[in-house]
């Protein structure tokens, strides 16, 4: 039975397209549903599916982003790309040997896209090339989709204390249960959002994750250091210790 990821963050769009997945292709098991890029990622890292559904827009890692470090360490992995309109994107997708589905899904383009993908499954075709171009083609033009502007600061607590931190101050951001430490040079913090919130509202082009709890501030960075397993450590300008990168996210610091 093949396997594939869904990555939507839509709770909604992403069981839609599940039920609309099990019409067209009843042999297909979802072996994760995710709702961020990160574990996306992971995901597609662990079960190495043959075919991944990544919406284009996620927090923290896009599926352009995803797509990327995916081909990397999986590159039997067909990607398919999900959506909403935009001709340029289109036109991109027409062009290429990617498929991608437009929101919301139609079962007869859901159909010919699961059929695209079973024909070059079964003749054992990846074309890791053609994606790359594409991901280039996309991302130049497209950008992020905010409403607002990223944030600039964040209130976070220490003690009794409640603390107004400049997002140019921190270092990074760690999963702590249902909220996120505020790591900064000074000490840490406490702030009473979820990562996944917080990723909608920071300024992708300075904070990545580097796995799913952990989010690095691109200026607080020192150096990179890679080892035989393809996995990376991080140091930092203002703080002792170090930060492990799982290998597929060790693309974000290819140039580094």
């Amino acid at each position: 039975m093949a396997k594939g990821v869904i990555a939507e963050d839509e709770a909604l769009l992403r069981q839609s397209l599940r039920t609309a997945l099990e019409a067209a292709w009843p042999q297909l098991e979802i072996v994760a549903e995710c709702e961020d890029g990160a574990s996306a990622l992971e995901a597609i890292v662990e079960h190495r599916p043959e075919v991944a559904f990544l919406d284009i827009r996620m927090p923290g890692l896009t599926g352009l982003e995803v797509a990327t470090a995916a081909a990397e360490a999986c590159p039997a992995t067909q990607v398919v790309f999900v959506t909403a309109y935009d001709q340029y994107a289109v036109d991109a997708f027409e062009r290429g040997a990617i498929d991608y589905l437009l929101k919301p899904v139609v079962p007869e383009r859901l159909r010919a896209t699961v059929e695209r993908v079973q024909s070059r499954a079964a003749a054992g075709q990846s074309d890791t090339a053609s994606l790359a171009d594409l991901v280039r083609q996309i991302g130049s033009r497209l950008g992020p989709a905010r409403q607002q502007p990223p944030l600039s600061w964040v209130t976070a607590s220490t003690g009794r204390e409640t603390r107004l931190i400049l997002l140019d101050d921190v270092a990074y951001f760690r999963a702590d249960n249902k909220y996120t430490t505020v790591v900064t040079a000074e000490g840490e913090a406490l702030l009473r959002t979820p990562i996944r919130e917080l990723l909608e509202v920071l300024d992708p082009a300075v904070f990545k994750q580097i796995h799913r709890g952990t989010v690095i501030n691109m200026k607080a960075i020192a150096g990179v250091t890679r080892d035989d397993t393809g996995r990376g450590t991080l140091r930092l300008r203002e703080r002792p210790e170090t930060l492990s990168v799982s290998a597929p996210f060790m693309t974000l610091f290819r140039n580094m």
